[in-house]
């Protein structure tokens, strides 16, 4: 990910674009979006699973013979799809919360540490 891919995410194009695909998604069947809690076990669940790749992969405990690979980008997109789900069902527009955090951060972090040079 690049400097543009940043860009196009504060410039809101991206997430607003992800919230439409999921909502595309989940309209398309009767039960709709799951319940809060629901959702809040699925990312639980998912975090675990992106928990244990990275502990196999840079932490202490190697994985057994018998478990499946597991792609780090996958695991990320399926935390990303129920944050997206979350912020539907509770009609939270993540480019905007997104813009807000990245102010946050600029505004308190943004001579913390010591910046490239180029």
């Amino acid at each position: 990910m690049g400097p543009d891919d940043v860009r196009s995410l504060e410039d809101g194009q991206g997430l607003s674009a992800a919230q439409g695909r999921v909502d595309e998604w989940i309209s398309q069947f009767e039960e709709g979006y799951w319940p809060p809690l629901a959702n809040l076990a699925r990312l639980m669940e998912e975090v675990g699973e992106l928990a244990r790749l990275i502990n196999h992969r840079f932490g202490t405990k190697p994985k057994r013979p018998e478990e499946s690979e597991q792609e780090m980008a996958e695991e990320l997109a399926d935390v990303l799809f129920v944050i997206l789900c979350i912020a539907n069902e509770q009609g939270i527009d993540l480019d905007q919360a997104f813009d807000g955090v990245m102010e946050k951060y600029r505004t308190r972090d943004g001579e913390r540490w010591a910046r490239k040079l180029e």
